[in-house]
C-alpha cells in the first residue's frame, strides 16, 4: 500500500512538471536566436502546435516599429497565404542612396494548418538590422481552428524567469573579425603567390640561360670539327 502511495506521488509530480514545463520549451520562437549587427539574415519563426485538439491556421508576427528594417521579404510556404503590412516613417531612412518612406510593421501567414504534434517554420529575409540595439522583439499571435488566441508578446528580462508567453527575441551581436582575418590572409596568400610565380620566372629564365649555353657550346663544337676538317683537307691539297 505504501509503495503505491509512492509511486501515484511520483507519477503526479512529474506530470506537474510537464505542465508546469510546457510553455517553456514549445512556444513561437524565431531562429537562429542571434545575428550579427548592421547585416541581413534569414529568420525562421518556429511554431509548433501546443494543443491535442485544435490545429494553428494563422500567425502575425509584429515588426518593432522603433527599429524599422528597410527589407522584409518572407518566403512562400506552402499551403499558406502571407500577407505584408507597411507603415509610414516618421522619418525616411536612406538605403543604398534610395529614400525608404516606409517599413514592414506586420507579417500574417493564414490558409495553412499546423496540426497537433507537428510544427511549421516561417521563413523571412530580413535587413538591414540596426547597429545601435543588442537585441529585437517580435511579437506574434497564434490562432487556433477552435478560435483560440495566444499572444506570445511578454517580453523576457534579463536576470528573471522566463514569462508564460514570451515573444520572439532575436539577439544582435558585433560583426565578426573573421572577414578580416580573411581578407588579410588573401592578401598574404595572393603575395605568397606572387613570390611563387616570381621564383618560377626567375626558375624558368634559369632555364633559358642554360639552353642558350647549350646551343652556344653545340655549336662551337661543330665549328670546331669544321675548322679541323677544312685544315686536314689543306693539308692534302698542299701535298
Amino acid at each position: 500500500m505504501q509503495t503505491s502511495r509512492v509511486s501515484l506521488a511520483a507519477a503526479l509530480a512529474a506530470g506537474a512538471v510537464l505542465v508546469l514545463s510546457g510553455p517553456a520549451f514549445a512556444h513561437v520562437s524565431v531562429q537562429p536566436g542571434e545575428a550579427a549587427k548592421g547585416g541581413y539574415a534569414t529568420l525562421n519563426f518556429k511554431v509548433p502546435n501546443e494543443r491535442d485538439n485544435a490545429s494553428t491556421t494563422q500567425l502575425e508576427v509584429n515588426f518593432p516599429a522603433d527599429q524599422p528594417l528597410t527589407s522584409v521579404m518572407p518566403q512562400d510556404v506552402p499551403g499558406w497565404t502571407v500577407a505584408v503590412e507597411k507603415t509610414k516613417l516618421d522619418k525616411p531612412l536612406t538605403v543604398h542612396g534610395k529614400q525608404i518612406s516606409e517599413a514592414v510593421t506586420k507579417v500574417i501567414w493564414s490558409g495553412g494548418k499546423i496540426e497537433p504534434g507537428k510544427f511549421q517554420q516561417f521563413p523571412v529575409s530580413v535587413g538591414k538590422l540596426p547597429e545601435n540595439a543588442d537585441r529585437m522583439v517580435f511579437k506574434a499571435i497564434q490562432t487556433y481552428d477552435n478560435n483560440e488566441v495566444v499572444r506570445w508578446i511578454e517580453e523576457p528580462k534579463d536576470g528573471a524567469a522566463e514569462p508564460q508567453t514570451p515573444a520572439p527575441v532575436l539577439k544582435l551581436t558585433a560583426a565578426k573579425a573573421a572577414d578580416a582575418h580573411h581578407d588579410n590572409a588573401k592578401k598574404s596568400g595572393d603575395a605568397g603567390n606572387s613570390a611563387q610565380d616570381g621564383h618560377t620566372g626567375a626558375a624558368a629564365g634559369s632555364g633559358g640561360s642554360d639552353t642558350t649555353a647549350r646551343a652556344l657550346g653545340v655549336a662551337g663544337i661543330v665549328i670546331g670539327l669544321a675548322g679541323v676538317a677544312f685544315g686536314i683537307s689543306s693539308r692534302r691539297r698542299a701535298s
